[in-house]
């Protein structure tokens, strides 16, 4: 591997076509291919032409570097190579438009600048506050349920809760609406037909981000006074060092992005810890135990008390690395670039592969197996590559809410595994689609088997 600092090219001419790889169809090269069935598509792409590889699909041509290495060079873009608003928005641009994810450089150094104070540790406890308020009720359907599939239930406690923790507004004909809306927008930015034409998903997409931005500016006014916690009205107030603020339409097109990122990352990651904990009967026992260690009343989990959950935590990231809620990361080349002996012209779109390299057997071992110890000391965490696992990115773009995710899910554990025993039958295996989301194609049945009685 071989990397030019600072985006030189050492004199050598950029072609693209000097890179191995194929483009599949006219117009819709291997677009079809990819959505039917991406990590294979992959698997043979590398298997074939390598660590880096060109390919056509959504109508761009795309370089895909895999592996550790390449994560670092592109996350972490020392020589300012690379462009996260052009690499998302062919996806993103219509419907999440100037989310932090879709900013550069200063400009996005700025504006995360701002934003972080939503994310520091008070603002944090008020939210976790919120999170112990509404879980046991939510956790008392799903036992009341008893059996049923577990991907549609979280996602629903997830939309509930980010409605509550983002907007602060309670489950009701609103919240339907906005969660309704946010919905079509997700899957909208996968769509083979990437303009609004009638009756598309990315009409419906379109017409629902209309909704949400007028649904949003009306509440800035009052929120921007307000003593309340949640994240919309933090962002409404946030200020950096020097006293600058977001105006109302910044507020909105990160209020619709950080909605969706946080909700659909927490419906796919606890997704697959309940699966896997499912099928390993004794890790389910382990982090109940570490539950019930802590003494807690009424299941409240403390802010001073998240760190204890040292195995929780460890089971979590396992499920991150098995099935990373984003499986792909995308930018644009916004100079010549060199990396691993091939030189990759302006304008290219670049994509890294989180799902390659956290299932990549020469980078872990029996890589398919669900084990938590691997992110602990003495299984070879601290000797690990560091872009090795990567689910929240890496670099100036490091996911925001990252420790937010991370309190979700300890949350969620805390209050249901002391009261139920997740079961799935015998054996069961399900299959994970990769795009736009990992998610279960089945919705992952369940039964919860009550333990307080």
């Amino acid at each position: 591997m071989s990397a030019v600092a600072e985006g030189g090219t050492n004199g050598k001419r950029a072609k693209l076509k000097d890179i191995p790889g194929e483009m599949g169809w006219p117009i819709l090269g291997q677009t079809l291919r990819v959505i039917n069935d991406p990590v294979g598509f992959g698997r043979y792409m590398r298997e074939t032409y390598g660590d880096i590889y060109r390919s056509n699909s959504f109508f761009r041509d795309t370089v895909n570097l895999m592996g550790p290495d390449a994560n670092e060079f592109v996350l972490m873009d020392k020589g300012r190579n690379f462009s996260s608003e052009k690499g998302w928005n062919a996806f993103l641009g219509r419907l999440f438009p100037r989310g932090l994810m879709l900013m550069d450089f200063d400009e996005h150094k700025a504006h995360r600048h701002i934003m972080a104070a939503a994310f520091k540790s008070g603002p944090m406890k008020g939210y976790l506050e919120r999170l112990n308020d509404d879980m046991p009720a939510r956790i008392k359907v799903w036992g009341e349920a008893k059996s049923f599939e577990f991907y549609p239930a979280i996602k629903q406690l997830s939309l509930d809760m980010a409605t509550t923790v983002f907007l602060g507004l309670e489950p009701g004909e609103d919240s339907e609406r906005v969660n309704a809306a946010l919905t079509h927008m997700v899957a909208a930015s996968v769509g083979v037909v990437r303009i609004p034409l009638p009756g598309s998903l990315m009409a419906k997409g379109v017409k629902c981000r209309a909704f949400m931005v007028e649904f949003l500016r009306k509440m800035i006014p009052e929120r921007r006074t307000s003593s309340a916690t949640d994240i919309f009205t933090q962002l409404c107030q946030a200020k950096d060092d020097d006293g600058n603020t977001f105006t109302d339409q910044e507020i909105i097109d990160h209020m619709i992005f950080l909605w969706m990122a946080a909700h659909d990352t927490i419906t796919s990651s606890v997704t697959t810890l309940v699966y896997e904990l499912g099928r390993h009967r004794e890790w389910q026992e382990k982090l109940r135990a570490e539950v019930k260690a802590l003494g807690l009343n009424d299941d409240r989990l403390p802010y001073d008390k998240m760190n204890q959950l040292t195995l929780t935590e460890y089971a979590f990231k396992e499920a991150l690395r098995l099935n990373p809620p984003v499986p792909a990361v995308a930018r644009e080349t916004v100079r010549d670039v060199e990396f691993g002996g091939h030189v990759i012209p302006k304008g290219t779109m670049i994509g890294i592969s989180m799902v390659a390299t956290h299932r990549d057997a020469t980078v872990w071992d029996d890589p398919m197996a669900f084990d938590p110890m691997r992110f602990s000391p003495e299984g070879g965490a601290r000797d690990r590559h560091r872009f090795a696992w990567v689910p929240f990115g890496g670099g100036a773009h490091m996911c925001l809410g990252l420790h937010f995710a991370y309190m979700q899910a300890k949350v969620i554990m805390t209050h249901l595994l002391p009261h139920y025993d997740i079961r799935v039958p015998e054996g069961y295996k399900t299959k994970f689609q990769i795009m736009p989301l990992i998610k279960p194609v089945d919705g992952l049945p369940v039964t919860l088997e009550p333990l307080d009685a």
